[in-house]
């Protein structure tokens, strides 16, 4: 029977006679057969063609069939491999298949039994590349939007993330798109009818956090005229999303860490605890590894939130999905402002596509959502695009310049990228706020006054 596609298969053996008679046999059933007389030579013809199935001696000179086998386990995942011996004992057989050989055949054997074995190997194969072409051809969760592979393996997480009560750390640069990774685990999972509870963790004045996350009691606090409570009793049953898990303090971190341990909360004024029950998603554009070493996280509460990582990948490393965006952005807007869908130039497009994104999709969404508004005609051409976007002559004076006026020149593109908000510029510039004005009342101190 002459399988649809032609399959490779490689064929290994020290004896030229098994060579050529495996060869013509397989080919004669539709396949594509390459041959080699010992390991070295396999090893060598596999780095240069992806084969479906490797067929093994055993017992050949120098490396053996089963060091071949494992080899083939251990680094080509998309590849079967079936032993073949003139020494067949069960000992060989037991650890022929312990090395991950799909199948075990010893010689002699006839060309129904060889064809047999090969087409049950490569069943497996179908198989297991079925299952993954399902995974990986799954809709993009919740607004997600990307087909790179990078973007690809992001769905993948968030699937097997979504099936698991596990802690999950998602961790990228600013606009990467954490909180959407976060809502898309929470809907693909069983707690989808229960809350979604998301917290900004830097956005809460250290003295208030306690009682926002926990509530309190009446009467725990000069103020407290109710008992009122908080974002884990409010999440009870769903999801609660900790962004910026960075920015707690130690105190709170402690408090935290009693949460995921013990499954239960204290309310500010109050001696006794409440069970909740709320699976924990956190995010971070920080380095969490950098902050243990400085003593500013503490690491029992890393390992305890760093079940299941996430890590998203800047925009910069997934241009091939900026001109899906585009399309996607602007169709939005477009239908927000009730205005015709902007096409944008093959120049323009090309801009967009080599620039470097330092505020990734929230930029990118930034920038089209403004062109949308202002650009008139039907075409976005280059001239339209934000000016730090387009190509610039060299200044005279690029090399003369002061750190200070380079530093000033980059605070302003980023400024003008998030059209003008601070908060995002500073996490852009890995600043707080604070410095931040200060830089800008430098900045602004220093330039002429006309």
């Amino acid at each position: 029977m002459t399988p649809p596609e032609k399959e490779r298969i490689l064929v290994v053996d020290d004896a030229v006679d098994t060579l050529e008679v495996l060869q013509r046999n397989l080919t004669s059933q539709g396949y594509q057969v390459f041959t080699a007389l010992n390991v070295s030579g396999a090893l060598a013809l596999l780095e240069d063609t992806n084969v479906d199935l490797v067929i093994t001696d055993l017992k050949m000179p120098g490396a053996s069939g089963l060091d071949l086998v494992r080899y083939v386990r251990e680094n080509l995942g998309d590849t079967e491999v079936m032993m073949i011996t003139g020494y067949a004992t069960v000992n060989g057989a037991v650890q022929a298949v312990k090395q991950g050989a799909q199948e075990y055949l010893a010689k002699p054997f006839t060309d129904e039994e060889l064809f047999l074995s090969v087409r049950k190997a490569l069943d497996k194969l179908r198989m297991r590349r079925t299952a993954q072409v399902t995974l990986d051809e799954a809709e993009p969760p919740y607004g997600i939007i990307g087909e790179s592979k990078l973007m690809r393996n992001v769905f993948k997480a968030v699937h097997k993330a979504a099936s698991t009560p596990a802690t999950v750390l998602i961790t990228g640069e600013s606009g990467t798109g954490k909180e959407l990774v976060a809502r898309a685990i929470h809907y693909s999972s069983p707690r989808a009818a229960s809350p979604f509870v998301p917290i900004n963790c830097g956005a809460i004045p250290h003295e208030l956090f306690e009682s926002e996350l926990f509530g309190y009691v009446k009467g725990a606090f000069t103020g407290a005229a109710t008992t009122r409570a908080g974002f884990f009793q409010t999440a009870d049953g769903g999801t609660i999303f900790l962004d910026e898990i960075s920015e707690t303090s130690p105190a709170m971190q402690v408090k935290l860490l009693r949460v995921l341990q013990d499954k239960e909360v204290f309310m500010l004024g109050s001696r006794k605890p409440e069970q909740v029950d709320v699976r924990i998603l956190a995010a971070t554009n920080k380095k969490l590894e950098s902050l243990i070493r400085k003593q500013s996280f503490r690491e029992d509460l890393y390992y305890r939130l760093n079940v299941i990582t996430i890590d998203l990948p800047p925009l910069r490393e997934r241009n091939d999905d900026i001109l899906l965006l585009t399309r996607n952005f602007s169709a939005k807007f477009a239908e927000e402002l009730d205005k015709p869908t902007p096409r944008f130039s093959d120049d323009a497009l090309a801009v967009l596509k080599n620039y470097h994104w330092p505020g990734n999709v929230r930029e990118l969404e930034n920038v089209i959502q403004r062109l949308v508004v202002m650009v008139e005609q039907d075409m976005v051409e280059v001239k339209d695009l934000p000016s730090l976007m387009r190509f610039q002559l060299p200044k005279e004076q690029g090399l003369t310049r002061t750190l200070a006026e380079v530093e000033a020149e980059h605070i302003r593109n980023v400024l003008a990228s998030v059209n003008g908000n601070k908060t995002k510029t500073a996490e852009i510039l890995r600043i707080d706020r604070k410095t931040l004005r200060e830089k800008l009342k430098r900045i602004e101190e220093s330039e002429p006054h006309t």
